[in-house]
């Protein structure tokens, strides 16, 4: 008995597709199913879990934030998973925007402190890197590749090649953190340094804006690289050439990407 309760425990953990995922790929769906599987059914589902803490798998949300910075083409691997089981490539659980929350509150509050900002001005600039930097250009850019994905880059169209509006959103915020990560808390290691003008310290604080911007990149590629029903991803590339070149005009131009963008927080918070 123990055997056997071991075997179909090791089967429940397996990224295997079930019975009622086969089904529903092949368009057998029931009324009842149908409208489980909704955008909005999927979206409510998402947002009353944020109201549940217990219910969220922090760990495994750490797990794929750890591996977004070694191994991002890990985390989109559990993505597949998750259509298979669950017949959506979104994210079901909102632990991993809770934790980026945190994150931007942490590394909002020591920008604030090293720019020697006070209370309501940090707040004022928390407010902005959430709402604005985050969740503003993220709904722009994510809007912005689910309609070019669905209408230019889909094999063939059907139900089940269709490129979800909330997994364009997941994989804005996967490129997000890396980036996140780089400009607000590594840099700040250096932000004195990076704010002076010797060309040592913008060519430190601009070279971090290069890796910064080409980890969104490329984590962006490997989001829609791993829909097996587009083509073309490739071009997901392209801007690193955009990125080359405005990288290497920054250093002959004595362009500093941080202290405009430091000048320009402190601008929009006073």
């Amino acid at each position: 008995m123990a055997l056997c309760e071991t075997i179909n425990s090791q089967h429940k953990m397996l990224p295997t597709t079930s019975v009622n995922s086969r089904s529903q790929s092949n368009g057998n769906l029931s009324s009842r199913d149908a409208a489980r599987h909704t955008a909005g059914a999927k979206r409510y589902k998402y947002l009353r879990r944020l109201l549940h803490f217990r219910h969220m798998d922090f760990e495994f949300a750490l797990w794929q934030m750890l591996y977004l910075i070694t191994s991002p083409q890990k985390v989109y691997r559990n993505f597949q998973y998750r259509k298979q089981t669950k017949d959506q490539w979104a994210r079901d659980d909102p632990a991993f925007l809770v934790i980026l929350s945190m994150w931007l509150c942490i590394s909002t509050l020591m920008f604030g402190v090293v720019l020697q900002m006070g209370f309501f001005e940090t707040l004022k600039l928390f407010l902005w890197i959430v709402f604005i930097d985050c969740v503003g250009v993220g709904l722009l850019i994510s809007t912005l590749m689910w309609f070019i994905s669905n209408k230019y880059m889909v094999k063939h169209q059907g139900r089940d090649c269709d490129v979800e509006w909330g997994y364009s959103f997941d994989v804005h915020l996967n490129a997000f953190y890396p980036l996140l990560v780089i400009l607000h808390f590594i840099q700040l290691f250096f932000i004195k340094f990076v704010i002076s003008d010797y060309f040592i310290g913008y060519f430190l604080g601009n070279t971090f804006w290069l890796i910064a911007i080409g980890y969104y990149i490329y984590i962006t590629f490997l989001g829609y690289n791993a829909l097996p029903f587009l083509k073309n991803t490739v071009i997901l590339l392209y801007p690193f050439a955009v990125l080359i070149l405005l990288y290497v005009l920054s250093l002959a131009l004595g362009w500093n990407f941080t202290r405009m963008l430091s000048d320009f927080y402190k601008f929009r918070v006073n």
